[in-house]
């Protein structure tokens, strides 16, 4: 999958709510998303900013058929890191941070 791809599928699961969180150790610094201390519109208006020099993939780290959608990217003058894959019919955030 693509980037204009992955792009395209996880902005429909956060504006239909099909999003979930991968629990973690550290969540409080690794998933700003998670906690709420980013909220859903920021995370889409975030994303739908990214160009695809902002993009790469990889396996999961412990599923290595599942491959995560990772962005590096600047918004509002902060880099935001930002992981997810996607298990139909969601995305499920790893990581949302500066």
């Amino acid at each position: 999958m693509g980037f204009r791809r992955a792009k395209r599928q996880v902005l429909e699961c956060l504006s239909s709510g099909k999003i979930l969180h991968e629990v973690r150790q550290h969540i409080d610094l690794k998933n700003l998303f998670s906690t709420g201390q980013i909220s859903l519109d920021e995370i889409s208006l975030i994303i739908a900013r990214a160009k695809g020099t902002d993009y790469q993939q990889a396996k999961h780290h412990t599923v290595k058929s599942v491959n995560v959608h990772i962005l590096k990217t600047r918004y509002c003058g902060q880099r935001w890191y930002i992981k997810w894959y996607y298990i139909e019919p969601n995305s499920v955030f790893i990581s949302v941070h500066h």
